[in-house]
């Protein structure tokens, strides 16, 4: 069982000494972590999430309006109160300087760069202060959520941002639709704010989480469980290396929804057994991508809505029963029907007792 960070049997030099303090001190400074209310519940988002201008968000097959609609859902359904969201903080350029190069986050300035991490050719025509201000500070306000929902999740138990989970991102390199590292981001804020030292990532995004791969490929402090089609993007085979815990998944275009359901909720109850019994983390971040969903045109792995939502229970059962805090990301999912099959899911949960919804203010 792995229980200890890594030490490193080198003495390191005064250069990385030097900017682990750096790093430390810019996320002590930091103004992402707030206190939340009692009458709010731990589940975060803001309308700056959703990305909508001139139509650019069309042109790429993930549904970027999907974080709004899912509150909408769970609003409209008597699951959530408007009033009991939590609005995150937009994470500043000194924020994400945590992880993120200067060099990388100088790269943002042109417009041409961005449009190739989010794969839309036309935004490399725009003005980068437009690209900034439509494009990018929706990515930094959910990068703000994702490092809030740690604290969240360490105070009540469980934080669900309904943004974030941009996997592909490295400290140093973007990539499908990915601008921000906000799990490796999310997890730096929890070692120093949180004093946690173990932390298990459950990657259950249908792409290859070849971002946090990269970020975490030497730091024995983070385990990482990734569940994933390895016939679509990234190809990432280096950060393959990385993975703690992987775990292929191919559905074949003869097998059926019901079937190829079963099979990846008995292997994903099988990993689960085994990370259990590999690592015992502080704190859970669950990349909660539906974009295995079947119809999915990217993810390819034909798991039906109701698989979703058991996937999702079995992933928090696995936190409550260990008493671990868990935090949901949800990633990606490349359908309309993605927010509804969230909004459910995250409802079931409530039913379940798995997550509170409810103030404490009272009854929604």
């Amino acid at each position: 069982m792995s229980t200890a960070p890594s030490s490193s049997t080198a003495v390191p030099s005064s250069t990385a000494t030097d900017a682990e303090t750096l790093r430390r001190n810019r996320i002590l400074s930091s103004k992402l972590y707030f206190d939340v209310p009692l009458s709010k519940v731990p589940l975060i988002y803001s309308p700056s999430y959703d990305i909508a201008f001139l139509g650019i968000e069309k042109l790429h097959p993930f549904d970027s309006s999907k974080w709004g609609r899912i509150c909408r859902f769970l609003i409209a359904g008597g699951v959530l109160d408007n009033k009991c969201i939590v609005e995150p903080q937009e994470a500043t350029k000194d924020d994400l300087l945590v992880v993120h190069s200067e060099s990388y986050l100088n790269s943002l300035k042109s417009s041409f760069t961005v449009s190739v991490i989010i794969e839309v050719p036309p935004v490399a025509l725009l003005p980068n202060c437009l690209v900034q201000q439509k494009v990018l500070h929706p990515f930094r306000k959910q990068v703000g959520g994702s490092i809030l929902a740690a604290k969240l999740a360490k105070e009540r138990g469980w934080a669900i941002n309904v943004g974030g989970g941009f996997h592909h991102c490295s400290g140093d390199k973007g990539g499908g639709f990915c601008v921000y590292a906000d799990i490796s981001l999310c997890i730096h804020y929890a070692f120093v704010r949180l004093h946690i030292t173990r932390v298990m990532i459950i990657d259950l995004d249908a792409h290859q989480g070849n971002g946090h791969e990269k970020d975490f490929s030497d730091d024995r402090r983070v385990y990482i469980l990734d569940m994933y089609n390895p016939e679509i993007y990234p190809f990432d085979y280096e950060a393959r290396r990385y993975v703690s815990q992987k775990v292929e998944v191919v559905v074949s275009h003869a097998i059926d929804s019901g079937t190829a359901t079963d099979e990846y909720l008995a292997k994903l109850d099988e990993a689960l057994k085994v990370a259990g019994r590999k690592f015992e983390p502080e704190l859970v971040v669950y990349n909660a991508g539906t974009d295995i969903l079947d119809g999915d045109p990217l993810g390819r792995l034909k798991i039906s809505p109701d698989g979703i939502t058991r996937r999702d229970e079995k992933v928090f059962r696995f936190a409550r029963e260990r008493n671990i805090p868990l935090v949901m990301l949800t990633s990606g999912g490349y359908m309309k029907s993605s927010a509804r099959v969230i909004a459910d899911s995250i409802e079931n949960l409530s039913k379940k007792g798995l997550i509170d919804v409810v103030g404490s203010s009272g009854k929604v």
